[in-house]
């Protein structure tokens, strides 16, 4: 027998429950990653029966959160959010307040300085996927309007949010780096950013007819930066990808890029999803209610009551609730953080184990609730 067959076995078999699962949650309201969430707990060493490879599927997944980031970088047009006035302030408005209030609630807690304020911004930050799932659901019930601002609020969002986490990555030292050297290696990976983002959209122009090329230069350069990044100036896969998108994202062709990124984005962030669902053990939330509750509790006090406020108040063309309640969950970069701050030791496992089950539950929850407050007459 081939010694890759177990391999490419499971990974089909991983990816066909996995779209099984999805279609399922989509039939009962579901957003379908909670499916995927869904497989990832059943195949984990924590529940019984199938058990898949965790270190096969965090390799997939790696690549998935890298695809996922890098799509997100990609989609940010500073041109188009210049024109909102109003939403570049009342959204990083809203991180702030978000994150000032989790932050110090964390760190009253007991939760060291450093760890309160990796898993506040954690708290502030949104999904992208779910936002976009929410605009583009043929459930959705939300308008055109409400649909534009909750794109560009989470855009905002994911921009503060890599910049703040590199610069907390600085401060706080990840990795046994002092402040002088981790600033070096941030600014000379932003330089080679800046060049990527001169080089790389003269290279895909040239490239635009030839489809295959022009995919493979794509996705290639994605992982390419990204993994430069985290190799030689100790910048986290996600935030380098991030990055690395921003790198085209005035590009004539971005739009044409991200759109032909998108369905490897979407294979791979299904392994993402999947393999963060294996890293759930049941039998830890129990010690982590009281984290979870927590959590769950400031994404509603601290983020969605605020985001509310602000579009009413500062008279944002959406609609106020419908939009709150979609930026109201904790976020795939927010588990990022929180791996990034567990491995540094700043924060507990309970905790961790605590923002996952954070992440699993305000995404079904505003994914529900966001049309659901809103009905079509």
């Amino acid at each position: 027998m081939d010694r890759t067959a177990p391999a490419i076995f499971e990974l089909g078999l991983v990816l066909l429950l996995a779209a099984l699962a999805g279609r399922a949650a989509r039939r009962i309201g579901l957003p379908a990653v909670v499916g995927y969430l869904a497989i990832g707990i059943l195949v984990s060493p924590f529940t019984p029966g199938y058990v898949a490879n965790r270190e096969q599927l965090a390799i997939l997944a790696d690549v998935g959160v890298v695809l996922l980031l890098f799509e997100v970088g990609i989609e940010i047009n500073p041109i188009h959010l210049a024109r909102s006035r109003r939403l570049l302030l009342l959204a990083p408005l809203q991180v702030v307040v978000t994150w000032a209030i989790a932050g110090v609630v964390f760190w009253a807690l007991g939760i060291s300085l450093a760890g309160a304020a990796m898993v506040g911004l954690s708290v502030a930050m949104s999904s992208s996927v779910v936002v976009v799932n929410i605009t583009r659901s043929l459930r959705r019930t939300t308008d055109p309007r409400t649909d534009e601002a909750l794109l560009g609020w989470s855009v905002i969002q994911d921009l503060l949010g890599v910049s703040a986490a590199l610069v907390l990555m600085v401060v706080i030292g990840l990795g046994g780096r002092t402040g002088p050297i981790a600033i070096a290696e941030t600014l000379a990976f932003i330089a080679l950013a800046v060049v990527a983002a001169l080089l790389l959209p003269w290279l895909l122009t040239r490239l635009k007819a030839e489809h295959d090329l022009f995919l493979l230069v794509s996705v290639g350069s994605g992982l390419l930066l990204a993994g430069i990044g985290s190799r030689f100036f100790a910048i986290p896969l996600a935030l380098a990808a991030f990055v690395a998108g921003l790198a085209i994202t005035e590009s004539p062709v971005a739009d044409e890029a991200r759109q032909r990124l998108l369905p490897f984005r979407d294979v791979f962030a299904v392994m993402f999803f999947v393999s963060l669902g294996t890293v759930i053990d049941p039998r830890a939330l129990g010690g982590a209610l009281s984290w979870v509750g927590l959590m769950l509790v400031l994404v509603i006090v601290a983020k969605v009551v605020p985001a509310w406020a602000l579009t009413r108040f500062g008279r944002l063309p959406a609609r106020p609730l419908q939009l709150a309640i979609g930026l109201g969950q904790v976020g795939e970069f927010s588990y990022v953080l929180g791996a990034l701050a567990l491995t540094a030791g700043l924060i507990s496992s309970a905790v961790d184990s605590a923002l996952i089950a954070a992440v699993v539950i305000s995404i079904a929850v505003s994914s529900v609730m966001v049309r659901l407050v809103h009905r079509p007459a």
